[in-house]
């Protein structure tokens, strides 16, 4: 237990420094964690008997997150594109396989892991980055500026007595930096609600066969408490709509639930318990970042699709 919470600290305070800060951090953390994240995916398969094209598929990683960094979605699918043509090749040809099971599992995980990286770069990026002597689109701006008619009521006016709550390391913090606040706490909300509601209170197994241990009990508190997490964080923290970050944390709390599952799926199919030993007391990267990968791109379009920015 001492391991598990020295390296949550850690891990904590590098996420923070990094969703903080932004820019090349940022993003050079995002490739690197694509990186654990492939080198695990890729063990998983081949303890199954499945070779990953693991080089190559390394190389598509980097290329995929560079391009969500620069943000060019036309280079981003073209990079899928010809890597999807390219493993098959590798694949069928060169390695003189006549299996595409293996090719079909490089292209999966590529857009297993590749992907969510890319959303979650792109969400910390959304508003672009200021040239020198420009000014940042601060959370500020766009909460006002997609205000509904119950967020103009001004909730937070209720505890203006109580000292104000900054997160940020400067006074204003950018919009990109507060949207990936709302999703790791949201995602981190949702894992710790579902364990220890489900523990406390669960009785009716949500899918025995992929995960024993999770509940219908577990899966209702993770969407109360997701909720309530995107209230705190998104409007009375960050000031976003308070409606639209309810709605936000009920799509997270599911999201969240189908990642979690799909993780347990594959490692049930490789028979191992924990994807890796990179996260002393937590298991793996895909332990860990199982729900990020369906959160990250389903808060990315949903941030689009609400006109929240």
């Amino acid at each position: 237990m001492a391991l598990r919470i020295i390296t949550g600290i850690i891990g904590i305070a590098i996420a923070a420094f990094v969703i903080q800060y932004g820019g090349a951090p940022f993003a050079g953390f995002a490739i690197f964690l694509s990186l654990l994240a492939w080198h695990e995916f890729s063990g998983a398969f081949r303890r199954a008997g499945v070779i990953t094209t693991y080089i190559f598929g390394a190389l598509t990683l980097i290329l995929l997150e560079c391009c969500a960094w620069l943000g060019n979605v036309e280079e981003l699918l073209a990079v899928l594109t010809i890597s999807m043509m390219m493993i098959f090749l590798l694949t069928v040809i060169l390695r003189g396989s006549t299996r595409p099971t293996d090719a079909c599992v490089s292209i999966a995980g590529i857009m297993y892991i590749g992907l969510p990286f890319a959303h979650l770069i792109f969400l910390r990026f959304m508003t672009d980055e200021p040239q020198p002597g420009e000014a940042v689109t601060t959370v500020k701006e766009i909460a006002t500026n997609n205000a509904t008619l119950l967020d103009k009521l001004n909730l937070g006016d209720l505890l203006s007595f109580l000292p104000t709550i900054d997160l940020s390391l400067n006074v204003n913090v950018d919009a990109g930096c507060a949207l990936v606040w709302v999703l790791f706490a949201c995602t981190w909300a949702s894992d710790t609600f579902a364990y220890f509601i489900g523990s406390a209170f669960g009785s009716h197994k949500l899918a025995s066969s992929i995960s024993p241990g999770k509940t219908v009990e577990g899966f209702l508190g993770s969407i109360v408490g997701t909720i309530l997490t995107a209230v705190v964080v998104g409007t009375f923290i960050f000031g976003l709509p308070l409606i639209k970050m309810a709605v936000a944390g009920f799509i997270l709390a599911l999201a969240a639930t189908f990642g979690d599952l799909s993780e347990s799926v594959l490692k049930r199919f490789a028979n191992i318990k924990d994807s890796g030993i990179f996260l002393p007391g937590h298991g793996g990267v895909l332990d860990r970042f199982d729900s990020i990968f369906f959160t990250a791109p389903a808060f990315y379009y949903y941030i689009i699709l609400a006109g929240i920015a």
